[in-house]
Order: C-alpha cells, then sequence, then structure tokens
C-alpha cells in the first residue's frame, strides 16, 4: 500500500463499476474505501463483498462488520511467530533452488521453473539468449513481431523462460536494463507480437529453435541447436551454416565469388586481428553467402570500413556476446 494506491477503490471507481458487482480484497487494506463500499452496499450497487485485508489491523471494528452482503475473515497470513518463521524458511529454500538448480517458484513477474526442468532447460537457455541477441544485433529498423518455433525435444519443455530468453537478447543491443524478467513486459508495451510455435518436426536435429524477425522493412530468420549440450547456429537467412559464437564475431553477407576469402584473411591479417574460427554458408553456387568468423579481437570500424569495400560484400559487422 503506498500513497498512489490508498483508496484505489473508491465511491467514484464503484460508481462506474456494472450494478450487482461482487468485490473481493484479499491484497492489502486500504485499497478499498470501506465507507464507500458500505455505501455501494447499502444502495445496491455492488451485490456482495468478501474482505480479509482491513484499513485499521488488527481489525476490531469496520463498517463492514455485520452486513449480510459481506464475507469478513480475519487476517491472519503471517500473523503469528510460528507462521512468520515458515514463510522466511520458505524464502530460504525458494532462494536456494533457484541460486543452486535455477528453479523458480512463486515468482509474480517471471515464469516458473521447477527444479527438475531447471537442469534440462540450461542449455537451451544459452543458446535461445546466443540467438536473440544475433537477431537483435543484426537488426536495424523496429521490430514489428517475433516468432519463436520450438522443434523436435525442446518443444516438449516449459518454453516461457526460453522466450524471455530469446527478448532479453532481441532488445538487448538497442535498450539498456533488458533482463528475462522484464523483456516481455517492454516487448508488449513497444507493440512487437510474440508468437511462440511448437511442433515434432525438427528436421535432421534432435532439436531446434528458429527464431524469426519482421520489421518494418523486411523478415529474417536463424536458427540453431545443442551439440553436446553447446549451442550451435546451423540456419541464417534460410542459408545453412555450422558455428558456435565466441565473444567476438565478424558476421558478413556477400555474393559466392572467387577470392573473398583469401583477401578477408589478408586484410585482417594486416591488421594484426587473428582468426580464431572461420564458418561459411551459401544458399546456392554464385548465389548469396555468408561468412561468420570468431577473431581474438573485435575489428575497429577503420577495419570494418575496409572489409565493407572489398569487392562481392554486401555487409559487414562486429558483433559481441
Amino acid at each position: 500500500l503506498i500513497d498512489a494506491t490508498r483508496h484505489i477503490i473508491d465511491a467514484e471507481a464503484l460508481a462506474k463499476t456494472r450494478k450487482g458487482v461482487r468485490l473481493i480484497n484479499c491484497a492489502r487494506g486500504g485499497l478499498v474505501d470501506e465507507a464507500a463500499l458500505k455505501a455501494a452496499l447499502d444502495s445496491g450497487h455492488v451485490a456482495g463483498a468478501a474482505i480479509d485485508v482491513f484499513e485499521e489491523e488488527p481489525a476490531t471494528q469496520s463498517p463492514l462488520f455485520g452486513m449480510d452482503q459481506v464475507v469478513a475473515t480475519p487476517h491472519l497470513g503471517a500473523a503469528t511467530t510460528e507462521a512468520q518463521e515458515k514463510v522466511a524458511v520458505q524464502i530460504a529454500e525458494q532462494m536456494a533452488d533457484y541460486l543452486l538448480d535455477g528453479a523458480v517458484s512463486n515468482a509474480l513477474n517471471m515464469p516458473s521453473v521447477t527444479a527438475e526442468e531447471a537442469p534440462r532447460l540450461k542449455p537451451y537457455m544459452t543458446l535461445a539468449q546466443q540467438l536473440g541477441s544475433f537477431a537483435g544485433q543484426a537488426t536495424r529498423s523496429a521490430i514489428r513481431e517475433v516468432t519463436i518455433s520450438y522443434e523436435g525435444v525442446c518443444g516438449e519443455l516449459n518454453c516461457k523462460p526460453l522466450t524471455a530468453v530469446v527478448l532479453q537478447g532481441l532488445l538487448g543491443p538497442s535498450m539498456e536494463g533488458i533482463n528475462m524478467v522484464n523483456a516481455p513486459t517492454i516487448a508488449k508495451d513497444r507493440d512487437i507480437h510474440v508468437r511462440e510455435v511448437r511442433t515434432d518436426d525438427a528436421g535432421a536435429f534432435h532439436s531446434r529453435i528458429e527464431v524469426t524477425v519482421t520489421t518494418e522493412n523486411q523478415t529474417r530468420s536463424l536458427a540453431g541447436t545443442l551439440f553436446h549440450d553447446r549451442p550451435r547456429l546451423v540456419e541464417i537467412k534460410g542459408i545453412p551454416i555450422d558455428a558456435t559464437l565466441g565473444r567476438n564475431m565478424l558476421y558478413i553477407t556477400n555474393y559466392d565469388k572467387p577470392g573473398l576469402i583469401g583477401a578477408l584473411g589478408s586484410l585482417l591479417g594486416d591488421a594484426g586481428i587473428n582468426i580464431a574460427t572461420f564458418n561459411l554458408g551459401r544458399a546456392q553456387a554464385g548465389g548469396d553467402a555468408i561468412a561468420l568468423l570468431e577473431v581474438d579481437e573485435a575489428p575497429p570500424p577503420a577495419v570494418l570500413a575496409k572489409i565493407q569495400g572489398l569487392e562481392h560484400v554486401i555487409l559487414a559487422q562486429a558483433m559481441k556476446f
């Protein structure tokens, strides 16, 4: 109860309700103006009320006591020493479950995860975060819709936490303070339509997550899976690829023409940037292609500009994970 919510249900609010409404307050005493509620009950506008929290507690008197239309029960929650001790133990046990196993119980603002679900979800959480972060860094215009497809085994899991982590990764590059708790709410506030799809068919994979992002300009997708519980990208923009994500990545889209790999390697070598991994994919010979490189240090803007200027390069972008 704060000043802004005290008597939030007052005579004016009650008058706006439909005649015959029934009111239940098990939240906090003082949210409902008891005198206004009594008047509404007397007039017949409110048909009945059930109350177990009161403006003054312990509740020795109230204008609602003795009314036939009111069910009033004592506010006993954690009102005894024994109850307070049990509440404290329960909170401590739930915090321990979260810190040790990742289990989330009775949370008000994030999906619940049982102790049994947490270890199964853990590797998928990493994959979901990476997919969301990649999509977020690659997206340059306002997001309209996000579709997350859970395919194969992962479609049988509790996917709400995975969706929250995808949204965290997706919104994080453009906004500060994003986490898996507030990401779904922020997405809703920004009118981003979020859709979950589950299917048994994961193609050639045991399990697969695909994230499709629709902006005001285009629709793009990427997908990943787990190999021995380690995330791997398996598709970007419909182009097959097999890549892991390190801290510093270089993402390039290009035309599939001879000479690019050598020119790119020489350019990075001249800049003193070592290549850790180099992964390629193409739609078809001579068509659209992608390159995903892990490098030991992030390329500075001047080096990125030189890469962008290479023949056949469409886009060169540095990413961090």
